[in-house]
C-alpha cells in the first residue's frame, strides 16, 4: 500500500492504495463516487472520463499513483457547473439519453466541447464525441444537445477557451495530452529553485530501509570534516546539483536519475544534522519530479567508526525512502536497492577521490547509471542463489 494524495471534486483526500490500481477503482471503491462508470475497461468506451487537472481522461486505465497531487472531477464534481446544468437539460430535451450508463463520460466529454469549440461546427462535435460509445440512444440526439448548447452559449457572447482541452493522446502526466496553454506554462514553470522552495521538510516513517557500508583510506576527523561541507558532498553524489546551499537547515537542489530508459528529476530541499563530534548525522529530504507528477522523502543516517589504528575509518549508512506517484509503478524494492548499491559505490569511489586531493569530475558526479549494466548485475549477484548456492549480497 501507498499513500495517495489527490484533490477530488474540490475535497483534499489522503487514502492509502495500491500502486496499480486504477483512477476509477479508487474514486468508485475508496471514494464511493460510483458516477463513474466502466464499461470496457480498455479505455475504449468511455464511460469512466472524469477530468484530471481540468482535461478529460480515461480512468479505467489511468494509475491512481499517476495522479498524485492532482485535481480529479468526476460527474458528482459537476453538479453545480453552468455548463454541465446547461447540457443535462439539453440531454433531457433532445432525448440524449436512455439507459444513462454512458451519459457521465459523455457529459464530460461534450462539456470539454462546449469549452473550446469557437462554434457548433456538427463534424468538429462528432469527432469530438467519438470516443465516447452509446449502445442504446444513437447519437444523433447527443449531437443536437452539445450542438445546441454550444450555438447558445456563442449567441449569448460567451467565447470559448482558446487552446482548451485534450488535443493529444497520451498518459497522464507525460504532458502530450495537456493543453496547449498548459504546456506553454510548463515551459515558463519556475526553476528548480522555485520549485523547491514549495517543498516543506518532514520527519516520516520510510516505506523502506537500506543498510551499507564502506571503506575510505582516511582518519575519521578528515572524513567529518569533508561530511561538514555540503557543497563537497553533494560533488561525490552521482546526478546532484546545489542551488542554494548556504543554510544547512534547508539546502536547495536537484538530483538526476536515469535507468535505461526510466528518467526522473527531483527537484527538492534538505537539511543537515550533524552530532557534536562530526562522526554521525542524517540528512532528511523531499523532492518532486514534476513530468512523471512522483514525489519522495528520504533520509541518510551516517556513522564513522575509526578503524585498525584510525587511519582509516568505515562508513556505515542507512538509507529511508518512500517513493509516490508514477515512478512508485516500476520502484520494487529489488531494483531501488541495486541501484542505490550502485550510486553508493559511486559515492564511495568519489569520496575517496575528494579525500585524497583528487577532482571529482562531471563525468564521476553526474552519469547516469546504465540499465542493461544494472539488469546484469543484478542477475549476476543472483545467479549462484537462483542456482542453489548463496549470493554474494
Amino acid at each position: 500500500m501507498s499513500t495517495l494524495a489527490l484533490t477530488v471534486n474540490r475535497r483534499a483526500v489522503d487514502l492509502a492504495a495500491e500502486p496499480r490500481i486504477s483512477l476509477a477503482d479508487v474514486v468508485r471503491d475508496h471514494l464511493d463516487l460510483t458516477g463513474t462508470h466502466l464499461g470496457c475497461e480498455h479505455g475504449v468506451c468511455g464511460a469512466c472520463t472524469v477530468l484530471i487537472d481540468g482535461v478529460p481522461a480515461r480512468s479505467c486505465i489511468t494509475f491512481a499513483a499517476a495522479c498524485e497531487g492532482a485535481a480529479v472531477t468526476t460527474i458528482e464534481g459537476l453538479d453545480d457547473d453552468e455548463i454541465a446544468t446547461e447540457l443535462r437539460a439539453a440531454f433531457t430535451r433532445e432525448h440524449a439519453l436512455q439507459c444513462g450508463y454512458c451519459t457521465p463520460g459523455m457529459l464530460v466529454s461534450a462539456r470539454d466541447l462546449v469549452l473550446r469549440l469557437p462554434e457548433a461546427d456538427d463534424r468538429a462535435i462528432r469527432v469530438g464525441m467519438s470516443g465516447n460509445l452509446c449502445r442504446c440512444t444513437g447519437y444523433v440526439g447527443i449531437i443536437r444537445a452539445v450542438t445546441a448548447v454550444i450555438a447558445d452559449r456563442r449567441a449569448r457572447g460567451i467565447a470559448p477557451e482558446l487552446g482548451g482541452g485534450r488535443t493529444a493522446l497520451g498518459p497522464v502526466g507525460s504532458g502530450h495530452g495537456s493543453k496547449p496553454s498548459d504546456l506553454l506554462a510548463a515551459s515558463a514553470m519556475p526553476s528548480s529553485a522555485a520549485a523547491a522552495a514549495s517543498i516543506t521538510i518532514a520527519d516520516f516513517t520510510p516505506a523502506a530501509t537500506i543498510d551499507q557500508a564502506f571503506d575510505v583510506q582516511h582518519p575519521p576527523a578528515r572524513v567529518a570534516a569533508l561530511f561538514a561541507d555540503v557543497a563537497a558532498v553533494a560533488a561525490c553524489l552521482p546526478g546532484v546539483a546545489l542551488t542554494n546551499a548556504a543554510d544547512p537547515s534547508r539546502i536547495e537542489g536537484e538530483i538526476r536519475v536515469q535507468v535505461g530508459p526510466i528518467a526522473a528529476q527531483f527537484a527538492g530541499v534538505a537539511r543537515v544534522e550533524r552530532s557534536a563530534d562530526g562522526l554521525s548525522g542524517r540528512i532528511i529530504g523531499a523532492g518532486n519530479d514534476r513530468r512523471s507528477r512522483s514525489s519522495t522523502q528520504g533520509e541518510i543516517r551516517y556513522r564513522l567508526t575509526p578503524l585498525g589504528e584510525g587511519s582509516a575509518t568505515r562508513v556505515e549508512l542507512t538509507i529511508g525512502y518512500t517513493l509516490t506517484g508514477l515512478l512508485a509503478q516500476v520502484g520494487r524494492s529489488g531494483l531501488v536497492r541495486d541501484l542505490a548499491r550502485r550510486l553508493i559505490d559511486q559515492f564511495a569511489a568519489n569520496l575517496e577521490r575528494k579525500l585524497s586531493g583528487q577532482s571529482v569530475g562531471p563525468a564521476e558526479a553526474t552519469r547516469h547509471l546504465n540499465g542493461l549494466a544494472l539488469l546484469l548485475d543484478l542477475i549476476t549477484a543472483r545467479l549462484p542463489r537462483w542456482l542453489g548456492g548463496t549470493s554474494r549480497r
